[in-house]
């Protein structure tokens, strides 16, 4: 019934809370639409996980320009939240909420989005056992690999595809 990318949101969410990785398994589902047919709502959710990632390694201004992103995006998209399980008001308060504590600067807190879907409640706390994971632990901020995912990434075939591309416009002058 729901994309199995956005499952595995799901799962990362509140399982290992890997939020770069929810952002990896949502935006690969996103671009499999053609430019101009993607849907708006993706980005949010992409968003808000990122945003929960700076906000957990205290990049307060990339957090707070992330948060807001995901708030204006959602709160336009409130029926397609509805349609993927997800209560939006509630959804859209936790945001704010967030918005305002990363404002303020006040120490990292995991979340958990307002699932209205019972069924995909179930499912999702499932495919946590499945993965080796407890839904709804708390964030470990000890984990280096977790919290600065970013940094440890293999980013060779971006490098080259960058390098390509220049190669490219050289030629083209």
């Amino acid at each position: 019934m729901y994309p199995k990318a956005y499952l595995d949101y799901l799962v990362h969410f509140h399982g290992d809370r890997d939020y770069f990785e929810c952002h990896e398994v949502l935006e690969e589902h996103w671009k499999e639409d053609p430019p101009g047919k993607r849907k708006a709502y993706w980005v949010g959710l992409i968003q808000l996980s990122v945003g929960l990632y700076h906000y957990r390694r205290e990049n307060w201004n990339g957090a707070e320009r992330m948060i807001e992103n995901a708030i204006s995006i959602c709160s336009q998209e409130k029926d397609a939240l509805a349609s993927l399980g997800l209560h939006p008001e509630s959804l859209l308060e936790l945001m704010r909420k967030t918005a305002l504590a990363i404002e303020q600067k006040r120490p990292y807190e995991s979340i958990s989005l307002p699932v209205a879907d019972e069924e995909l409640l179930k499912q999702a706390k499932s495919h946590c056992i499945e993965n080796g994971m407890t839904w709804g632990n708390p964030s470990n901020l000890a984990d280096a690999s977790l919290v600065h995912r970013h940094s440890a990434r293999d980013r060779s075939d971006v490098i080259a595809e960058r390098n390509r591309s220049l190669l490219q416009k050289k030629k083209n002058r």
